[in-house]
């Protein structure tokens, strides 16, 4: 409820101007039924066709002010709900954009798509309807019930009998739908991430054949949502039955209460008339409100939902400068990490590597590698232990500041449904010609150059129009084209020949030697020709020295060797 508070209050003044025009428009409607009455039983006995006439005219100007202030109130409330969640959505995406790793974790990809699309839809809704029915319910309820005061007194009493009853229904249901909703929501959650997983991994099922499998396993996943949401509705589904119920009762009682004052002369039967359409709109006002209920219920579920991570603060604080002296340029001092409390990944990394050289990481799966990089960039913080650059400790650096001295290209990094020039960009406003040399030295101008449209080459979503091994040279352009401080390399030549590696390696030496440069590979030949070689396995460091040192002093390095090259020197 916060949440929406603070974002409706720059848009109070139009909100207050469409809550008058459409309280002006609700008050016509509540006049309505009392001239009717005034007509019936004060106009038409004095056989007056001219007031008869007057009366009637002033009974459509009303009709007309109401329609036309309606529909104002409805487009002004329209705009406001665009206005408002344009506002939640633009704020909530750029929070989850800040988010630090760990939290984006926490909350999980699908849960955070789920917030940004269906949780600010619900609120857009809430937001609507609480301007349009939520104004409009409450001032017919509450003039509908001055109107028949004015009209018949013990009337209005037998039928505001009955409307205890359908507070305390509204309230009970209310307060057991919003906890229902939320955790809708969090099976919507998994349904998205299903969904993703099925379209991520599309080639993978169909080439295992396990499509049937993966229909079965959304069935299931869907069947979840499906009972939520029936749970959900069928509790408040219980409100309007209800309410219907209760009124009805009442409108029983007072169509009896009336036939005894009719009779006895203490009522007039235009009073009744009007009366009983005032009860009707009673009716369908509670009605309206219970709608209201229904949604407000499922739109707090949402705004809570938003609210948790909007309000997130960041967990990776720039701290108060720590500097030493340190003549290495980046310096890991005793790292110990892990991304679950008490579960080290990491344990006592220890390093250096010096402006200009290259370090050459190597090991297993799973043993750690690209947690170092992430650390490096401070995407995680460590659980122990200091990650310097130039004798800086990074956490006093400001992100921005710390992140653009990177350039960096991951295995399975991504490339977005544009031009390859806007790839390479990113955003930075590199000129053409850094690009073109950025390209040409990630021996990706023969490719580009081959393609008609050149750096203005459409790719699609994932570049699933390009091979392993283009996309590859791409994400290196780009990490190459700011001409980056530390240039990191995270496996990012998996998919490359033997050749491009080698010239690729070539030209890193030769024109990039003032780049300090971090080297993650499987391939023993990517990397040894660096200054010094990490060997990681299971999080500690096995060895570390220059290719020629580990070999010797390394068993697990000369075995891995051994196996990429017979014994014999790779080029």
């Amino acid at each position: 409820m916060t949440l929406l508070l603070e974002y409706l209050k720059p848009l109070r003044k139009r909100m207050f101007f469409g809550f008058s025009v459409k309280f002006t428009g609700t008050i016509m409607d509540l006049f309505l039924p009392w001239i009717l009455a005034y007509m019936i039983d004060v106009i038409v006995p004095t056989e007056n066709i001219n007031r008869v006439i007057i009366w009637g005219g002033i009974m459509v100007i009303c009709s007309i002010i109401a329609v036309v202030a309606s529909i104002k109130a409805n487009r002004m409330a329209s705009s406001v709900a665009r206005d408002a969640v344009e506002k939640i959505r633009h704020d909530l995406y750029e929070k989850i954009s800040y988010l630090s790793a760990s939290q984006a974790d926490y909350f999980s990809t699908p849960s955070l798509i789920s917030r940004l699309t269906s949780d600010t839809y619900n609120i857009h809704r809430t937001i609507g309807l609480m301007q349009r029915i939520g104004v409009r319910a409450p001032i017919l309820l509450l003039g509908g019930i001055i109107m028949t005061l004015t009209l018949d007194p013990v009337l209005t009493l037998v039928m505001l009998g009955v409307l205890p009853f359908a507070t305390v229904t509204v309230y009970t249901l209310s307060k057991r739908g919003i906890p229902l909703f939320d955790k809708l929501q969090q099976e919507v959650d998994r349904l998205v991430r299903t969904v993703r997983e099925n379209i991520t991994g599309a080639r993978v099922i169909k080439a295992l054949s396990k499509t049937d499998y993966e229909k079965e396993r959304f069935e299931g996943v869907n069947q979840r949502v499906v009972a939520a949401e029936t749970k959900a509705n069928k509790t408040m589904a219980a409100t309007t039955p209800l309410m219907n119920l209760f009124l009805n009762i009442g409108l029983a009682l007072v169509i009896l209460a009336s036939a005894y004052r009719v009779n006895q002369g203490l009522t007039q039967p235009g009073v009744v008339i009007a009366f009983m359409t005032y009860f009707t709109i009673i009716l369908n006002s509670m009605l309206s409100i219970t709608r209201i209920f229904v949604l407000f219920s499922r739109g707090i579920a949402s705004a809570d939902r938003i609210q948790e991570i909007i309000s997130t603060e960041h967990d990776l604080q720039v701290k108060p400068l720590d500097k030493k002296r340190e003549r290495a340029h980046i310096q890991f001092d005793q790292i110990t990490f892990g991304y679950y409390s008490g579960k080290p990944i990491l344990k006592n990394i220890d390093f250096k590597v010096d402006k200009g050289d290259t370090l050459g990481i190597i090991g297993a799966t799973g043993s750690g590698k690209t947690s170092i990089i992430k650390l490096l960039m401070r995407l995680y913080d460590p659980d122990e232990g200091s990650i310097r650059i130039d004798g800086v400790n990074v956490d006093s650096m400001d992100l921005r500041e710390l992140h653009t001295k990177f350039g960096v290209a991951f295995q399975h990094d991504f490339l977005y449904a544009d031009t390859i020039k806007e790839n390479v960009d990113f955003g930075r406003n590199i000129n053409d010609e850094m690009i073109l040399e950025a390209t040409e030295d990630a021996q990706a101008k023969e490719f580009i150059g081959s393609l008609d449209e050149g750096l203005d080459h459409q790719l699609n979503a994932k570049a699933t129009n390009l091979s392993g091994g283009q996309k590859q040279r791409v994400l290196l352009s780009r990490a190459l084209a700011g001409k980056p401080e530390i240039l990191i390399l995270d496996d990012s030549s998996s998919a490359l020949d033997y050749k491009t590696d080698a010239n690729l390696r070539k030209v890193l030496t030769e024109k990039y030697a003032e780049t300090t440069t971090i080297m993650v590979a499987q391939r023993i030949s990517s990397i040894q020709h660096a200054n010094a070689i990490l060997m990681i396995d299971n999080g500690e460091i096995i060895g570390y020295g220059t290719h020629e040192e580990l070999l010797k002093s390394c068993p697990p390095y000369n075995s891995i060797y051994i196996n990429q090259s017979g014994g014999e020197s790779i080029a």
